[in-house]
C-alpha cells in the first residue's frame, strides 16, 4: 500500500473510545464501516453520516483497506483476528491492522507475524485520555511499528489524534501504553489512598487539595481526582477500576517476561484488586477514595 488516499477503513470496537475516533473519521469524509457488537456505542450518527456496518470480521475485512481495532483487552484482540470468520479470514493482500486497544506487547508481535503471514500490515497504536478526548479528537497514540506504514497512515490517525509518537518496532506501542498507565495509575492509588486517610485524620480536603496542588501533588492525576476530592464527583475520570486492574495486570506480565521489578506494580494491583472482589470494578477510578476512606482494615 503505497497511499492511504481513499481507502476503505473498517474500526471494529466502536465503544466509549471507538466512538469517538469512528465519529472523527466520518467527520473527515473517510469512506467508514463498522463491526456490529452488542458492546457497541448507539450508531444511528455514524450510519446517517453514511458508515456501513458488517456481522463479522470477515465481511469487514473484506469490503476495506485498513482495519482499526479499538477493543478492550489482548483476548478480545486475539479473538477478533483468528476466529473463524475473523478479520485475518478476510482481509485483503497488502491491508493494514491498526491495533489502538490496550493490550500486551507480545500479542502484538505474534498478530503482527499472522498478519505478515497473510501479506498484510500491521502496528500497535494504542491511545492515552479519556472518551472526551476521543469525542474532540485529541487523542494521544503510541504507534509501534514499521517507520514507512506509520508515516503512511499518520493522516488518518491525525483525525482522532493530537499526540502521535513513534515508538519504535511493532509491539513498542503497546510497551509504552503499559509503562504510562503504571505511572499514572500507581499515582492515582498513591493519591487514593493519601486522601482516604486524610479523611480518617480529619484534614479538611480543602487544605489537602491547596496543598498538594501547590506541591509535588499537582499534575494530571490529581486534576482529574480534584472533583472527587472536593465534591465526591469522579466524572473528570471516566475509567472504571476494573480497567485499571486489568492494566496493571498486562504491566505485571510484561515486567516479568522481560525480567523487570515489579514490587510496586504488585501492590498497585493488590489495591484495585481488593476493589473488585468489594464489586466496584465499575465505578469510576477516583471513587477508590471513597471506597478505601470506608474500608476497614484490621
Amino acid at each position: 500500500m503505497d497511499s492511504i488516499e481513499g481507502k476503505m477503513i473498517g474500526i471494529a470496537g466502536v465503544g466509549h473510545m471507538g466512538i469517538g475516533i469512528a465519529t472523527n473519521l466520518a467527520k473527515a469524509g473517510w469512506p467508514l464501516s463498522f463491526l456490529s457488537h452488542c458492546g457497541n456505542q448507539p450508531v444511528g450518527e455514524l450510519l446517517a453520516m453514511g458508515a456501513s456496518a458488517f456481522d463479522s470480521g470477515e465481511e469487514l475485512a473484506g469490503s476495506c483497506d485498513i482495519i482499526l481495532l479499538v477493543l478492550t483487552g489482548a483476548p478480545q484482540v486475539e479473538e477478533v483476528l483468528t476466529r473463524r470468520d475473523g478479520i485475518l479470514a478476510g482481509i485483503r493482500k497488502g491491508g493494514l491492522i491498526v491495533d489502538c486497544s490496550t493490550s500486551l506487547p507480545e500479542t502484538s508481535r505474534s498478530m503482527a507475524d499472522l498478519a505478515a503471514a497473510k501479506g498484510v500490515g500491521f502496528i500497535d497504536a494504542p491511545m492515552t485520555r479519556t472518551p472526551k478526548e476521543a469525542m474532540e479528537g485529541r487523542l494521544n497514540l503510541l504507534v509501534g511499528g514499521d517507520r514507512e506504514q506509520f508515516d503512511m497512515v499518520r493522516p488518518l490517525l491525525a483525525c482522532f489524534a493530537e499526540n502521535i509518537t513513534h515508538t519504535g518496532p511493532v509491539g513498542t506501542g503497546h510497551a509504552m501504553k503499559l509503562l504510562h498507565n503504571y505511572v499514572s495509575l500507581g499515582f492515582s492509588v498513591v493519591l487514593s489512598e493519601a486522601a482516604a486517610l486524610a479523611a480518617k485524620m480529619d484534614v479538611d480536603s480543602v487544605v489537602l487539595a491547596t496543598v498538594l496542588e501547590t506541591g509535588a501533588g499537582k499534575g494530571v492525576v490529581f486534576d482529574r481526582f480534584k472533583p472527587q476530592i472536593l465534591d465526591g464527583d469522579p466524572s473528570a475520570l471516566q475509567f472504571s477500576i476494573a480497567n485499571a486492574q486489568k492494566d496493571i495486570g498486562y504491566y505485571l506480565q510484561m515486567a516479568a517476561s522481560a525480567g523487570g521489578e515489579r514490587v510496586g506494580a504488585e501492590g498497585v494491583f493488590a489495591v484495585l484488586n481488593e476493589q473488585l472482589v468489594d464489586g466496584h470494578g465499575h465505578d469510576y477510578l477516583p471513587r477508590l477514595i471513597e471506597f478505601l476512606r470506608d474500608r476497614k482494615v484490621s
